[in-house]
């Protein structure tokens, strides 16, 4: 039987998962928006004076500029009030910081928000997911700010974002998750805060290590299950791999190095190398989806074999905090996560 969790932190959360809604007609100020999105689509990248503003709505004088992760000059609002995130770090970080996007990006692999930030991101309209934005929505809600990273298809037309407003990417594909943050907080003018956030965290975690008691080192496997078979996930320096890094905490052996990709399946005949001290465990949702796995993967013979369930040390997560691309709300879920399971 899995590990029973109490700590309020990792109490189930209800999945509050948002449909996207259909927009009706655009008012005329959307249409004329989106009508030059689509122009400009279909003549190619604007000119370099816009490419180095962030588009016509970025030349207010209140404004100032941000160096995005491309290296490029992108003039942003001193206090933007309607910001757009179309990853799921930039949607983690603006909440970590306090900022309430008015549209954001669906979860990895769900149809509303990502359960472990629906509570926080509130009205948030969901106009994208992570393999593409719906220009449309997102343009209906005029924006002064879009948001996004390289963990998402909508980076490949950053060209088309950058005249519905100024856009920003803010890291690289598999960036390190903090450095992540600290960007996106720039581009939102709250470093400050950021570093705030970012010295509590290391305070939490130096806290949480000095508890694990026997399990210090202890070997801690992490995967997804998903149709019916496991999946690695939080290897390397994501939010995943850090914090556990961080702890003090091993992994197996072949949950080590840098991920091929964002999950990497692993066949039934070979379980057991996912086996470990501890096994957390989860599907993309909520813990409920997790709940739901973990009764599938009971009934495979090698997974009843792991020394991790033999000894009722697997611990069911909700993975759409552990699975997602990353951002301090989504390490600190990982954090409350293990310290529950492992502190003494």
């Amino acid at each position: 039987m899995p590990r029973t969790l109490t700590s309020r932190t990792l109490t189930s959360r209800a999945a509050t998962s948002r449909a996207a809604h259909r927009i009706t007609a655009p008012t005329a100020p959307t249409a004329a928006v989106l009508s030059g999105v689509l122009l400009l689509a279909g003549c190619g990248a604007g000119d370099d004076k816009n490419d180095a503003e962030g588009g016509a709505k970025g030349k207010s004088a209140d404004t100032r500029t941000v160096t995005d992760a491309d290296g490029k000059s992108v003039r942003v609002p001193t206090d933007p009030k309607k910001v757009v995130t179309l990853s799921e770090p930039t949607l983690d970080a603006a909440l970590a910081l306090g900022v309430q996007p008015i549209g954001a990006t669906a979860g990895r692999g769900q149809q509303g928000i990502s359960t472990y930030l629906a509570d926080k991101a509130g009205k948030a309209e969901v106009v994208a997911s992570v393999a593409e934005p719906d220009l449309e929505k997102l343009a209906a809600l005029q924006p002064d700010l879009i948001l996004l990273d390289e963990t998402v298809g909508a980076k490949r037309v950053v060209d088309k974002l950058k005249f519905i407003a100024p856009t920003v990417v803010t890291a690289k594909l598999n960036e390190d998750w903090k450095k992540s943050f600290t960007a996106t907080a720039d581009a939102l003018g709250k470093k400050t805060r950021a570093a705030s956030v970012l010295n509590g965290f290391d305070d939490e975690v130096a806290s949480a290590r000095k508890k694990l008691g026997a399990d210090q080192h202890a070997v801690t496997s992490v995967v997804r299950w998903q149709n019916g078979a496991a999946s690695v996930v939080g290897k390397g320096r994501g939010h995943v791999g850090s914090t556990l890094a961080a702890l003090g905490l091993r992994r197996p052996a072949d949950q080590r190095g840098e991920s091929a990709g964002h999950s990497e399946p692993v066949s039934l005949e070979k379980l057991s190398t996912i086996d470990g001290d501890w096994l957390f465990f989860g599907a993309l949702g909520d813990r409920a989806a997790g709940e739901k796995a973990y009764g599938e993967a009971e009934k495979v013979a090698n997974f009843t074999k792991l020394k991790a369930e033999k000894r009722g040390h697997v611990v069911v997560i909700e993975g759409s905090a552990w699975n997602s691309a990353g951002g301090p709300l989504a390490a600190r879920r990982v954090l409350d996560d293990v310290s529950g399971a492992l502190s003494k």
